[in-house]
């Protein structure tokens, strides 16, 4: 917006708390290459935009707001004269990105002293090199700090996962392996046996080995179908005792090792009788071990198909997690990103908390950078980690808000002390002791929801019932990767 130029006064400027130390002859420099400027009420710069002025105000009254999501937020409202705004970081040249990082509105008419960006630059350089040297070396020593300790927290984020991830792992890992090598004995067993069936000195009648056979096929397909059954112990344990008293009833010898099996597979007291009926009384307890090793190998690989299924899972969800194979910005179900996240996590979460998933299946996909999203997923749960030690309930709640898609993440903990609720986006802010946080996990979290995808993260809380609140949009805004493909 193009402003009429009014006449500059040294006189004016040395009013101001910003200039009220300088020399006459600098005070008729900047009116030299500066220029007065009066203002309607209105937009004076844009957030964003390239930051070409530095911006003193002389009277009226200003606004200062910052991008949150779709809304301008105001973060000040002043009349005070000498404030100042716009391109204060031009000193710093291309080290740092030269754009304004709020929007500079006008209430009333106001009237500023303005300097072009290049012009500042060299004010600074000229007049106070030392003071530009110690103000270059705090804020690229804090950039450089802060990179560093993000980096650190990603590390012992990446650490914690990955010894996580092993523990996961090596159960199902070593279950195959057991299962494995308890096949290979009960496939041995099986050749022995069948070897006894086919020639031993009472060879089954083609019939009865036939019937065996059909018996056998029936017995796979009970496996099978007992799967997804699961008995309670108890009931287990009355069923058990049952088949063994039967097997002893008919004279088989040690049926308390045969019995579990059978209960496991699902074949109750009728189904063996049926066993009887077709192979007869005295070919009763061969066909019965042969069955035996037949559901044992059945079990055993159900156990080998659970666990390498287990790894695969595992697998899979450090692939969703990391987001290795995927491109960086796409649309994407938030339901996989917050299950991936959970199950990388699992070895992290503590056997006293419980862990509530109430997702809204019906959302509709978000467009999104989902190995950043990971990353706040993991942040907000590692902090509802923290915060119930040990004990208590983690609830990931999904739902639609308006144009948004909510996360929310609660935890039943002691819930965040009002006097630093607003303080805990803030890079660095930590209440953790020394050594067991950066605090910079909420202030990325921060960032990455609302600079990276244009939403809003917010907590609300009271003691036993905390909730970080993550809204992302539904669409993509135009300046997004995704929004025109």
């Amino acid at each position: 917006m193009s402003a009429p130029v009014v006449l500059c006064s040294p006189e004016e400027l040395r009013t101001l708390f910003l200039f009220e130390h300088l020399s006459p002859e600098q005070l008729s420099w900047l009116c030299r290459e500066g220029r007065v400027e009066q203002y309607p009420p209105g937009q004076v710069y844009a957030e964003g935009s390239p930051a070409t002025c530095f911006y003193v105000l002389l009277d009226g009254t200003i606004v200062l707001s910052r991008r949150v999501g779709a809304d301008d937020v105001e973060v000040n409202r002043t009349s005070q004269r000498g404030v100042y705004a716009g391109a204060f970081q031009a000193y710093l040249g291309d080290r740092v990105p030269q754009q304004y990082t709020s929007s500079l509105r006008a209430v009333d008419p106001s009237r500023f002293f303005v300097l072009a960006a290049d012009t500042f630059a060299d004010l600074m350089r000229a007049w106070f090199p030392m003071a530009v040297h110690l103000l270059e070396g705090l804020f690229l020593g804090s950039q450089v700090a802060k990179e560093a300790i993000e980096q650190r927290e990603r590390l012992l984020a990446l650490g914690s996962l990955s010894a996580g991830l092993t523990h996961e792992l090596n159960n199902p890992a070593a279950a195959a392996l057991r299962a494995t090598a308890a096949l290979r004995e009960r496939v041995a067993g099986m050749r022995h046996k069948l070897g006894m069936i086919a020639g031993g000195p009472h060879p089954y009648p083609r019939e009865s080995l036939e019937s065996l056979i059909t018996l056998q096929e029936a017995a796979v397909d009970q496996v099978a179908a007992t799967k997804a059954v699961s008995l309670g112990p108890l009931e287990a344990s009355d069923r058990e005792d049952e088949v063994e008293d039967w097997l002893e009833e008919k004279g088989i010898a040690d049926g308390w090792q045969l019995g579990p099996a059978f209960v496991q597979a699902g074949l109750d007291l009728e189904w063996l009788r049926r066993v009887e009926s077709t192979v007869g009384a005295g070919n009763l307890e061969g066909a019965l071990r042969w069955l035996h090793y037949t559901v044992e190998t059945e079990l055993l690989m159900n156990e080998v198909e659970d666990s390498t299924t287990r790894i695969s899972d595992l697998v899979g969800a450090a692939k969703q997690y990391s987001q290795l194979d995927r491109a960086p910005f796409r649309v994407v179900d938030v339901h996989e990103l917050l299950d991936s996240t959970l199950m990388m996590l699992s070895g992290k979460i503590p056997a006293g908390v419980d862990v509530v998933r109430d997702y809204d299946r019906a959302l509709p996909r978000v467009p999104a950078y989902p190995g950043e999203l990971n990353q706040v997923w993991t942040n907000l749960i590692d902090n509802a980690l923290s915060a119930m030690a040990g004990t208590g309930r983690l609830t990931v709640r999904t739902a639609l808000d308006h144009d948004n898609v909510l996360v929310e993440f609660g935890d039943t903990g002691p819930g965040v002390p009002d006097e630093i609720r607003s303080r805990i986006f803030e890079p660095f802010f930590t209440t953790k002791p020394v050594g067991e946080g950066t605090g910079l996990g909420l202030d990325i979290s921060w960032r990455i929801v609302v600079n990276r995808h244009h939403g809003d993260l917010r907590v609300e809380s009271v003691p036993g019932d905390t909730r970080f609140r993550v809204l992302l949009p539904v669409t993509a805004r135009d300046e997004d990767p995704a929004a025109s493909g």
